[in-house]
């Protein structure tokens, strides 16, 4: 009988014995990255845990939405969070945030909101950038996107900027006849 083996030395038709598999380290290279969610996709720019940590209950960004000519702003907030999800929230506000709407939620797990960042890694190009917002300058992580797998509506390419003190939505995001912006955050 030969040597046991690490499980990243077996071969893929070897089983592993039950027993072992708590006892054997496994190294760091064949340890899944938890921001690529699947085959052919880049890596988003944060982890679900991460967004979790910067998006606790009370936090929220105001958001300046412009399309077709028109601005419009809302606030998107989360609420009662826990190891699984967040309530997200969104209300129509004016440009100070006063709430102009009525509220509307949805319930959805933290790996929904980091998958919403996952982009094929064919037609996303990454990189660093700072950039200015309204509430000061931020690091980046930029995605291009190109063709129709940026847009919400297959419209064409998109280009989102991930401030990396803020894990979570997207500080900026432009695609064609499109474009949003973070104006305000708290909580």
């Amino acid at each position: 009988m030969s040597e046991p083996r690490m499980p990243h030395e077996r071969m893929p038709h070897e089983r592993i014995p039950h027993e072992r598999i708590l006892d054997e380290r496994i190294p760091e290279e064949c340890i899944p990255d938890p921001r690529i969610l699947g085959p052919g996709l880049a890596p988003t720019p944060f982890t679900a845990d991460e967004i979790r940590a910067g998006c606790p209950d009370g936090h929220w960004a105001l958001v300046r939405t412009e399309r077709g000519g028109e601005t419009t702003f809302h606030r998107s907030g989360f609420e009662a969070g826990d190891a699984e999800g967040v309530t997200c929230t969104t209300t129509p506000t004016d440009a100070s945030g006063h709430p102009t709407g009525p509220v509307t939620s949805r319930r959805a797990t933290w790996a929904e909101l980091q998958a919403h960042a996952a982009f094929q890694a064919s037609s996303t190009t990454v990189a660093s950038e700072r950039i200015r917002l309204a509430f000061g300058e931020r690091d980046c992580l930029r995605y291009d996107v190109a063709g129709d797998d940026g847009s919400d509506d297959g419209s064409g390419p998109a280009t989102f900027w991930f401030a990396l003190e803020h894990p979570g939505m997207p500080v900026r995001y432009v695609s064609p006849g499109f474009a949003a912006e973070t104006i305000a955050v708290a909580g």
